[in-house]
């Protein structure tokens, strides 16, 4: 792995941090941002292409150091040379550098949605980085049946919700927009569009949840990565840290049914399922969200502390 330059400012210090990666040839921009204090925690949002900040959990800042990367292609972090290069080897790539750079023995490795596709392929990867592991509202494996069935369920939601929200009849074509063929402001458009899907009752706390559909944003460019569908089902065994699998019941696209072959499938991991939420658990059941990943990261004393790696989570 290069080595990443940084400013002189310590690596888990709070605030925006910049890193420097040698890729292909090409010197590529990463940002990460810190907050909170205790063990750290490195949280991966999904998309790919759908900007960090959804995915900052307050609640969570209470109990560790957590660390949001800004991926490659999105935000204010370098794009790559070629579009197609947005992979899950570049975006793996380009987190164990940032996870290098922090210094740390390791760390815990949180991975929501396509995030947590990269979790698991990091895991797989450079086990002796993760500590603990949670994946959160993903899946082991895409392709065609993964697909139908998130389409499947959108049709359901549709079904339930047209009467009162004609609106919804457009999300399944909607869903199934190219959204590499866009550019970022028309692929926003498409994704706040059909967000109210991805809550277990978005209209009954929309008050609560507008405000971040309206600031979501969507960058086209990492849709046209080019790779084969993601399949790690045959290597969940391999993965050794200890892993919570956390899911909401009402999840479209990355439901219990992918979440029971990621318990299933790694030894001794855990599972929480999230019975009032969709895909944005940490939003819609955040206090329960919370607690199952800080008294997870308490029981498996895997947390490592940016003043003190023998720290646990706080109680």
């Amino acid at each position: 792995m290069n080595n990443p330059e940084s400013s002189n400012r310590s690596a888990l210090s709070p605030g925006t941090h910049v890193i420097r990666i040698e890729y292909g040839g090409s010197v590529i921009e990463q940002r990460y941002h810190v907050a909170g204090a205790g063990p750290v925690c490195v949280a991966h949002s999904g998309g790919p292409g759908i900007s960090w900040q959804y995915l900052r959990t307050p609640l969570l800042e209470q109990h560790l150091t957590m660390v949001y990367v800004e991926p490659v292609g999105t935000g204010a972090s370098g794009r790559l040379p070629d579009p197609r290069e947005y992979t899950l080897g570049t975006y793996t790539y380009f987190l164990h550098a940032l996870i290098s750079h922090l210094g740390r023995p390791g760390v815990a490795l949180l991975g929501h949605s396509h995030g947590g596709f990269i979790a698991q392929e990091y895991a797989l990867q450079h086990p002796e980085q993760v500590t603990s592991l949670i994946l959160y509202d993903t899946s082991p494996v895409t392709g065609k049946d993964f697909w139908a069935s998130a389409v499947a369920e959108m049709e359901d939601f549709a079904q339930r919700h047209v009467v009162e929200h004609p609106e919804v009849s457009d999300y399944v074509a909607s869903l199934s927009t190219p959204l590499g063929d866009l550019d970022d402001e028309a692929a926003t458009a498409v994704t706040r569009q059909i967000m109210p899907a991805y809550f277990f009752d978005y209209w009954g706390r929309e008050a609560e949840f507008a405000a971040g559909r309206d600031s979501l944003r969507m960058y086209a460019a990492p849709n046209r990565g080019e790779g084969p569908p993601f399949d790690v089902r045959e290597q969940l065994p391999a993965i050794t840290a200890p892993t919570l699998v956390v899911v909401g019941t009402r999840d479209f696209i990355c439901g219990t049914r992918w979440a029971d072959m990621l318990h299933e499938g790694i030894p001794g991991a855990e599972l929480v399922v999230l019975e009032r939420s969709g895909h944005m658990g940490h939003l819609e059941e955040g206090e329960k969200f919370t607690s199952s990943v800080s008294d997870f990261l308490t029981r498996s004393s895997y947390g490592t502390s940016p003043t003190n790696s023998a720290d646990a989570v706080e109680r």
